[in-house]
């Protein structure tokens, strides 16, 4: 699974989701992806489903890259432990998505294969997906 190797703080507040993604919103490096449509966390766990979801359907052929990482951490208190004595300790990682960002991309595959690949992987993943391709390829 993902993580980081180290981070400057080992716990973070929850913070909060709003606005579109204005970075990482563009195909950069192969041919079809898969955009976010909502707002959510992906957890590292989810990544690595949705990543070998792809390569079985893709049957090893063509690349993937993530274009995402899980890089903040959400602790968990213990099972029936009582309130107070401070935040819990790191139970995984997520990444933090937002409308419009780049989750997966494809490339070295034909079109309907990348299509079912993509579809199969976003039964994967807590929020809603759409299929897009680069802009020289329509």
């Amino acid at each position: 699974m993902l993580s980081p190797k180290r981070t400057k703080f080992r716990k973070q507040h929850r913070g909060r989701m709003k606005g579109k993604a204005f970075r990482n919103n563009k195909i950069s490096f192969g041919d079809y992806a898969l955009q976010s449509q909502e707002c959510g966390w992906i957890t590292s766990r989810q990544i690595e489903a949705t990543r070998r979801t792809i390569t079985r359907a893709i049957k090893r052929g063509g690349k993937l890259w993530i274009t995402i990482f899980p890089d903040k951490p959400i602790t968990a208190r213990a099972a029936e432990s009582r309130m107070g004595s401070g935040k819990g300790a790191v139970d995984y990682w997520v990444a933090v998505i937002k409308p419009g960002n780049i989750l997966f991309e494809l490339g070295g595959v034909p079109l309907e294969l990348a299509q079912n690949a993509m579809k199969l992987a976003s039964y994967k993943l807590p929020v809603k997906t759409k299929f897009i391709t680069r802009e020289h390829l329509n």
